[in-house]
Formats: structure tokens, C-alpha cells, sequence
């Protein structure tokens, strides 16, 4: 045979293969893919530091009982900075308290940032969590870590300067440009615990978060990893940060004396959002590594859709273009039907134009749908920035797990153009109509920059 005819014959054979493969793995009647060849991801742990509190399931009660973490920014160096309210930590040695001293050692904690230690704190619950401590090498090699932060190390640059106003080069740490560096929260994880699978570093600002979780769950689909923890960080507040967004005009001014009713996405008297600190990690699964090993299967990650505005470096286009494109783009990889998306937990930071954009998308993508519903969680946490998309992710999990849907905290009068069923200050129930719940979280950054995760409770 001729050398032509045998590539034009392995030409025909593969294009042959390949629809079959599709043939294989096209949605059933259910809409459910029953997945040959693409490995299925599932959630096995969860691990959370915020201002509602330290520890996912503490975390996730007070969310559902209408609780709030967002209280003062006190302190002399905030006079005369607009914005004075945050969502900050509590710390002490209580329950739901965080005492970082007792979890990382004073020395370890001189090299990195607060940042870091977060999420140190949130990737060891979430390991724990998931009973999944790798000993052998080769389960060392196939866990990763993907966990990005939003902002680099302010808090640290702000300190270093004054320290070198004051001191000159002795102020300046040893081990100042390795604490502000994006990837070192991936790092001190990927250290800590000796894993040597995929370690990476997402910085989308808020979509960060999201992002991190969604290329950590591509990693194990295409056999990368079988486990990885992802997630995302954010330190706190800072005068340096604060006067920079409140200077942009993003952040809540109306509400100084009552920070709880300061972060009220979709409500007509929002007026910007509010900073908040923290992390959140979840440790993602192949199906069958976790089945194997007995895990706690909480929900399956079924899509991942990202998208760009193209449009503007603060503002979202007001169309909602470019997240309706990226959910969309979520729902054709999860290979589910619009119609099947019973909750939105959406990405509504208490901004009027971003809150209004992303309720048309929600609307141009899902409006069909009589039976969803949407709510913002940083009523109750505000913004965590970089860690936004992680912690709302894992409350979109945990929604699809235990069948209730938290509330927005302080809706009182929708504004937003559109007439979506918002769910408002009181939790409810998930009452579904299919035997598996789906949902899908949102989270939008400056630059234009998308995601949308597709997540429901676990079938097997």
C-alpha cells in the first residue's frame, strides 16, 4: 500500500473514532453525562477561613442562620478614608476563632504573608476533612495544589515601606519579596504537605478564587492529579488598600455606623462593596480514587466555563455579555440543560452595575427556568476578593449537599432591571424537582475576566 493511502486510511479511522467517542459521551435523556474517557471530579473536603468564622461547617451554620461577619475598620490610620467597614477574622482561641500562633509557629510565620497563613489554616481542614494525608511517594506525585490570591502581599508592601521610612534597607525583611509573591500561597501548601503533583498559581482579582478550582479540576480530569486542593486567599484590609478602592469609588460609604446592612447585593441602596480576609480550599477527587478509599463524596464539579468582556478594565459590559458567555460556556461543558439549573449562587458584590449586569445574564441564560433561584452570599461575608469565587463554591457545594439555599442578607427592594426569584434574608429549602440538585456559581474580575462553575450533589 502507498504511503498516501495509508495516511488518508488513518485519516478516515480516527475521524471514525472519534465520533463514536462523542456518540459515547453525549448527554443521556437525563441530561447527565455518563462519561467515557473524561475522568469525573468530585468534592472531598472543604476548609474555610472568614469573618463568619474559622472552620466550614461553624462557617456554613451561621451562614444559614442570617449571621453576619462584617463589622468596623477602627483605628487612627483609616481617618479620612471614605469607606470604614470590612469583613475582618475574628480571632481568639473559641470556637470558629482563629489563633494563628497555635497552627504555625512564630518563626515560619516571619516568611510569609497573611495571606499564606490563611490559607495554610483552610487547606489543613480541608485535608482533614477529606482523611486525605498522602504518605507514599506516589500519592505525593498525583495530589497538586492550585491556589492563587487576589492581591499580592499589600498589607506587607505597606508595612515594608514604613519600616524603610523609618529604618532605610535594615527595615526591609529578608524574605519581603517572596512573601508578596502570587504563587507563594500554592507554595507554603504545596510545602507543607510534601505534594509534588501540579503546584499553581491563579491571579484573576476575583475571579481568582473560581478559577483556581476550575483549572485544579481540568488537572485531574486529563489525568494530571488524581487529588488537588484549590482554592484562593486574601489578606486583610489595609489603609493602603482600602483608600485604593475606596479612591476607585467601589466601596460601600453609606453604611459606616451600621457595617452589618453595608453589603446588600441587588437591593436599590447598595453603594459598593465591602473588603473582606480570608480563604477557602476544596480538595477535588477523581471518582474512583475516592470511592476506593471510602471518602465523603459532597458534590461533583460538572462544568467549568471562563469568558472575557473585552470591554473595559473596572466595569462589566452592561449587558451582562460576558457572563452570560461564560455560563453558557459552563453549561455546554457540563453537557446540562439550562432548564436544569435550579440555583445560581451569583457573584452580586452590592455594586449597582455589576449586580444589574450579571441579573441580565442570569436572566438571558436561565429566565426560562421557573424553578430557580438566585442569592449573593457577601451579604453575609462580603467581598473576598481573590478568595470570593473559593468560598462561594464551597457554599454552592455545600447547598447541593444538604438541600438549603442561603439567603442574601439585606434585600429589601431588588434593582436590577430584571425579575429574577431572589432569595432574601431568610434561607430556604432546596426543594427540588429533579433527583439531583444542580447549580451553578459566578465570579467576575476587573479585566473583564469570567467564571462559572457547574456543580451538583453527587449520583453515582
Amino acid at each position: 500500500m502507498r504511503l498516501d493511502t495509508k495516511i488518508m486510511t488513518l485519516s478516515v479511522l480516527r475521524k471514525t473514532c472519534c465520533r463514536v467517542f462523542l456518540k459515547c459521551t453525549a448527554p443521556t435523556k437525563s441530561g447527565y453525562r455518563h462519561i467515557h474517557g473524561i475522568r469525573r471530579v468530585v468534592v472531598t473536603g472543604r476548609g474555610v477561613v472568614s469573618c463568619l468564622g474559622v472552620g466550614a461547617d461553624i462557617v456554613w451554620q451561621r451562614l444559614m442562620k442570617g449571621h453576619c461577619g462584617i463589622t468596623s475598620l477602627d483605628g487612627k490610620e483609616y481617618d479620612g478614608i471614605p469607606c470604614r467597614v470590612a469583613g475582618i477574622i475574628p480571632r481568639g482561641d473559641k470556637s470558629g476563632q482563629l489563633n494563628i500562633d497555635k497552627v504555625i509557629e512564630p518563626s515560619k510565620q516571619r516568611t510569609m504573608s497573611e495571606g499564606s497563613m490563611y490559607v495554610l489554616v483552610a487547606a489543613e481542614e480541608a485535608l482533614n476533612d477529606a482523611r486525605w494525608k498522602p504518605v507514599t511517594e506516589k500519592d505525593k506525585i498525583r495530589t497538586g495544589v492550585a491556589i492563587g490570591m487576589g492581591l499580592v502581599g499589600m498589607n506587607e508592601i505597606y508595612q515594608t515601606k514604613e519600616m524603610m521610612n523609618q529604618k532605610g534597607y535594615k527595615g526591609v525583611h529578608p524574605h519581603f519579596l517572596p512573601k508578596i509573591l502570587v504563587n507563594m500561597a500554592a507554595g507554603n501548601v504545596s510545602v507543607k504537605f510534601r505534594l509534588k503533583g501540579p503546584n499553581h498559581a491563579v491571579s484573576t482579582a476575583c475571579t481568582t478564587g473560581l478559577h483556581s478550582i476550575g483549572d485544579a479540576c481540568r488537572f485531574i480530569q486529563h489525568g494530571d492529579a488524581d487529588v488537588m486542593i484549590a482554592g484562593g486567599t486574601e489578606e486583610s484590609p489595609n489603609p493602603l488598600s482600602v483608600a485604593g478602592f475606596s479612591k476607585m469609588r467601589a466601596l460601600s460609604t453609606s453604611y459606616n455606623d451600621n457595617p452589618k446592612q453595608a453589603s446588600r447585593p441587588f437591593d436599590r441602596k447598595r453603594d459598593g462593596f465591602i473588603m473582606s480576609e480570608g480563604a477557602a480550599v476544596l480538595v477535588l477527587e477523581e471518582l474512583s480514587h475516592a470511592l476506593n478509599r471510602g471518602a465523603t463524596i459532597y458534590a461533583e464539579i460538572l462544568g467549568y466555563g471562563l469568558s472575557g468582556d473585552g470591554h473595559h478594565i473596572t466595569a462589566p459590559i452592561e449587558d451582562g455579555n460576558g457572563a452570560y458567555r461564560c455560563m453558557k460556556s459552563a453549561l455546554n461543558d457540563a453537557q446540562v440543560e439550562s432548564s436544569q439549573i435550579e440555583y445560581v449562587n451569583a457573584h452580586a458584590t452590592s455594586t449597582p452595575l455589576g449586580d444589574m449586569a450579571e441579573s441580565k445574564a442570569i436572566m438571558k441564560c436561565l429566565g426560562g427556568n421557573t424553578n430557580l433561584r438566585v442569592s449573593s452570599t457577601k451579604g453575609a461575608t462580603g467581598h473576598l476578593l481573590g478568595a470570593a469565587g473559593s468560598i462561594e463554591a464551597l457554599f454552592t457545594v455545600m447547598s447541593c449537599y444538604s438541600g438549603k439555599i442561603p439567603a442574601t442578607l439585606n434585600l429589601h427592594e431588588p434593582d436590577t432591571g430584571v425579575v429574577l426569584n431572589y432569595i432574601a434574608n431568610d434561607s430556604v429549602d432546596w426543594i427540588s424537582k429533579s433527583s439531583k440538585r444542580i447549580a451553578l456559581t459566578n465570579s467576575f474580575g476587573f479585566g473583564g475576566s469570567n467564571g462559572c462553575l457547574c456543580i451538583s450533589s453527587f449520583i453515582k
